[in-house]
Formats: C-alpha cells, sequence, structure tokens
C-alpha cells in the first residue's frame, strides 16, 4: 500500500508534450503538436488519472463506489489506484461478465475489487437520487464516483492538463464520450482567455471528436459541466464515430495499425484512434488555416483494446 504521495510520485507529470510530424496531407502547413496523457502512467494512464486526481485527495475517503462497462478504462484506472492507495473499491458493472471475465475485469479481481454484476435497467438507474441513496445505505463510509469519473471535480483536473501546456496553440482536440474531458478543457480556456484579455471568440478553441452517435446528446453533456454564456470556443465533430462507441471497422483498424506501426506512440480504435483519424481527414480537407497550431490529447485508454 502506498501513501498518497508515493503514489503521485509514481506518475509521470506534468505529461510529455511532443512535436508531431505525420506524413500526412496538409500536416506540413501546420504545426501539430500531442499532450501525451497516455505517458502518465503504464496504468493510470490518460484522462482517467485527471478526472480522479481531485477525487482522490487527502484524507482519503474510507471507501469507493463507481459504474462502468466490462471494459471501461475508468473502472481500471480507479480500480489501480484504489489497491495502490489501500481504499476499498466496489465496482458495478453493466452486463454479467462472471462466466467470461474481460480482462480488465481479471485485473480488477488481481486488485481485490468487490464486483457486482447488474443488468442494464438496473444500471440505468446510476444517476437516480433514489438508487443512489440505497448504495450509500449499503456502503455507509463510501463516496460515489460517477460512470467514466465525469463529475465536477473532473474539470479540475483537465484544468491542470490544459495549464501545462506551455506552447501558444490555436485549437485542442480531444475525444468526446461522456462530456467531462472536453467540459474541463473549455473552461481552462476561457480561464486563460478571460485573464490574458484574449479574445475568445478568435483565439484557443476545443474540438471535441464524438467518439459515439450523439449529436446533441454529447454537447448536453459538455454544456452540462459549463456555465451557459462563452459557448462559441468549442464544437463537437460527429463524422468520426465509425458507426458508434467501440465500433473500428477494418479501414479504421489499418489506420490504427499502420499508426502503431510507424509512430513513437500507440493508439487504439475506440478514442485516439477515432481522434487522430479525425485530425488527418480534416487536414486533407484543409479545415485549418495554414500556420494553425493545434494540440491533440492523448488521452490514453490503450487498455480498452484488449
Amino acid at each position: 500500500m502506498l501513501s498518497l504521495d508515493e503514489f503521485k510520485a509514481s506518475l509521470t507529470l506534468p505529461s510529455p508534450l511532443i512535436l508531431f510530424k505525420p506524413n500526412w496531407e496538409g500536416a506540413s502547413k501546420v504545426s501539430l503538436y500531442v499532450k501525451r496523457d497516455d505517458a502518465i502512467h503504464p496504468v493510470m494512464s490518460g484522462n482517467k488519472w485527471r478526472k480522479l486526481s481531485h477525487a482522490l485527495t487527502s484524507p482519503l475517503p474510507s471507501a469507493v463506489i463507481s459504474f462502468g462497462g466490462g471494459f471501461s478504462n475508468h473502472l481500471h484506472a480507479l480500480g489501480f489506484a484504489c489497491y495502490k492507495l489501500g481504499i476499498p473499491f466496489t465496482a458495478i458493472i453493466r452486463g454479467d461478465y462472471s462466466a467470461a471475465p474481460s480482462p480488465m475485469i481479471k485485473d480488477l479481481m488481481q486488485w481485490n475489487t468487490h464486483i457486482e454484476y447488474v443488468n442494464r435497467i438496473t444500471y440505468k438507474k446510476r444517476n437516480d437520487s433514489a438508487y443512489l441513496d440505497e448504495l450509500k445505505l449499503e456502503f455507509p463510509n463510501a463516496i460515489v464516483i460517477p460512470e467514466g469519473g465525469s463529475q465536477a471535480l473532473a474539470l479540475q483536473g483537465i484544468k491542470d492538463m490544459v495549464d501545462e501546456i506551455e506552447v501558444d496553440f490555436d485549437f485542442i482536440i480531444t475525444p468526446v464520450a461522456s462530456g467531462a474531458t472536453l467540459a474541463g478543457i473549455v473552461s481552462a480556456l476561457n480561464k486563460r482567455n478571460s485573464t490574458t484579455g484574449t479574445d475568445f471568440r478568435s483565439r484557443n478553441k476545443a474540438i471535441g471528436i464524438g467518439v459515439l452517435k450523439g449529436e446533441g446528446y454529447l454537447e448536453e453533456l459538455v454544456e452540462h459541466f459549463l456555465p451557459i454564456f462563452n459557448q462559441t470556443n468549442w464544437h463537437i465533430e460527429h463524422r468520426y464515430h465509425f458507426g458508434g462507441y467501440a465500433k473500428a471497422p477494418s479501414e479504421l483498424q489499418t489506420f490504427c495499425n499502420d499508426f502503431n506501426n510507424t509512430m513513437d506512440f500507440e493508439i487504439e480504435p475506440v478514442y485516439s484512434g477515432k481522434a487522430f483519424w479525425a485530425v488527418k481527414d480534416m487536414l486533407a480537407k484543409g479545415m485549418f488555416e495554414d500556420g494553425s497550431r493545434i494540440v491533440i490529447l492523448h488521452t490514453g485508454g490503450l487498455q480498452g483494446a484488449r
């Protein structure tokens, strides 16, 4: 068991920001950077630590409950952190994997996670106050962290990531599923522009890449975390979900495999692969002005590709 300070010392923070020079059409006309949050830790990587960093603070919670699917990067990261920190953890998982545990669930089992499999009807109650009250009665000392780690505290962790970026940039691009990462980026950009006097309508824009079918729905998830003003400095591209969440047709798989064989870091088809594909396509279509400075956030999640 590690202390919180010892655990944080095992993380690579700030995460690296690297210059990215792929041989893609249009790439030579802009400056591309990758914020390598995937390099924070071999297990505790990507935006999952960012979202949890302000929830797992001193004094540590007595116990933690959270939700996810059978391949959830969030549950995987949270389960690892709780194991290392000695926090009892309950994972409420959508669907019954008891007969054939996924690689992620096998890891959770090794990390002494208490696993409860629930059906889809019960899982849909994960945000209902009555159901959450029942959980608090069953686990009276536990804190409940929402699915994906998407809560108000998560935004501060994402702001920390943006604050680490020391180069000036015009666009920051991230995959979007639960909305908290993009919301945290937008909040950080709004704060940055307000303190520097920069017109938020002309600089520091965020582009989300929707990794699931959800036009309108994903925007609502992001807006849930944001004030009702200054909302013109971000949007979500919905053309790159490849049919839905975790859908990975052969062309996307081939792109990811080719990328992993030629680049200095790896991507996967659920999140980062769709984001990098989107950037390649947008560059080819001339969607960025020449000279634009673009940061791509690598949100980790490689374990989910297992």
